[in-house]
């Protein structure tokens, strides 16, 4: 075979695999064509071979028991070389090119063939549909033309199916690519959650900063729900943290204000609010809570960052203050707030003061 022989059979067998054919299972379709072939042409056998790498395949059958020989040993190789015209033999025995072949037809030696090649769009041979027989004959004028009609009828099976191989192969190609459009749309969307967390998040304890706390005041949902109801606010300040520090060094530091943070996280309910609001202070926003049940959490704050796994003891001072509706965010309950932690540092720390009102008694349980 020359280069350009090379070259053509490069671009048939491509025509071929276009078709996604080869090796797939038998088709009603196909099956019928060669039924029909043998009948047409009063042949006990008949095939829709197609000629692949180095065999011949044959995708409907009939008469034979393989499903695929040799491309050496296949008269429809022959065929294909003269992709425009029938091939007749009309004794395979007596043919010495073809005479070893060791083809059977209902168990009996083939001794006579027709074949007409199927052929691509583009002039491409993929392969034949032919009759067998047992014995040497010759076709009518009419079995002639019936066997061409058939081949033009496979034809276009064959263009059938590799137009629903392609839309299937573009289907998934489509269905691919809106997969991978949605997995980075998500992609961004949580790239983008996780920017905006950690614009508004503190790094060291995962409460919202103060920037987050600024932009949660501009939400209509926020705002409905702390005009709507009393709400309380709680300053929550790490006793001695300079001193923790100064003596056990800034990573146990960090481990002390991540101790508060987690004790503020385990109490408080997933609608309330925490921040950091200073470096070893928290507020926390507890809305359509009043000022008991804000007194109520924060012992409960401090109970949980008192039995802290940390190597020192770490208590916390708390000062609570009320929002009636209508005092959305207003400075003086921060104030009050405010006045009452000091007053619980003042007192001896380690104790919630609300508002006003001292809470006597609130030393470390024994």
């Amino acid at each position: 075979m020359g280069v350009r022989g090379f070259a053509e059979e490069v671009r048939r067998q491509a025509a071929l695999d276009a078709y996604d054919v080869i090796g797939t299972p038998p088709e009603q379709a196909f099956d019928d064509i060669v039924r029909l072939a043998a009948t047409v042409c009063a042949t006990p056998g008949a095939l829709v071979s197609l000629i692949d790498h180095d065999r011949q395949w044959f995708k409907a059958r009939l008469g034979v028991d393989v499903i695929q020989t040799p491309r050496g040993e296949a008269i429809c190789d022959h065929a294909i070389r003269t992709p425009e015209r029938l091939l007749e033999v009309a004794d395979v025995g007596a043919d010495r090119r073809f005479s070893r072949f060791g083809l059977k037809v209902v168990g009996q030696p083939l001794r006579f063939y027709a074949g007409m090649p199927l052929r691509s769009p583009d002039g491409h041979a993929l392969g034949t549909i032919c009759v067998l027989d047992t014995v040497p004959r010759e076709l009518s004028e009419a079995q002639r033309d019936g066997l061409q009609v058939l081949a033009r009828q496979t034809q276009h099976l064959l263009e059938l199916r590799r137009y629903a191989h392609e839309q299937r192969r573009l289907l998934a190609e489509r269905e691919a690519f809106a997969l991978r459009l949605e997995e980075a749309r998500a992609d961004l969307e949580r790239r983008n959650e996780q920017l905006e967390h950690r614009a508004n998040h503190d790094q060291l304890t995962g409460l919202m900063n103060r920037v987050g706390l600024a932009q949660l005041r501009q939400r209509p949902e926020a705002i409905e729900r702390l005009s709507g109801s009393p709400y309380s606010l709680m300053l929550i300040d790490v006793d001695h943290f300079k001193q923790v520090n100064d003596r056990h060094g800034h990573l146990l530091g960090d481990r002390a204000l991540q101790a508060v943070a987690d004790a503020v996280a385990a109490t408080i309910r997933a609608g309330d609010i925490a921040v950091r609001y200073g470096g070893e202070e928290i507020l926390v926003v507890l809305p359509e809570t009043r000022l008991a049940g804000a007194v109520e959490v924060g012992e409960r704050i401090r109970d949980k960052v008192m039995r802290s796994a940390l190597p020192f003891a770490l208590t916390v001072s708390i000062g609570v203050a009320t929002g009636e509706p209508g005092e959305l965010w207003a400075d003086q309950v921060f104030d009050r707030a405010d006045q009452a932690l000091y007053r619980a540092k003042a007192g001896g720390r380690n104790r919630v003061i609300a508002d006003d009102t001292p809470l006597f008694n609130q030393s470390p349980d024994p």
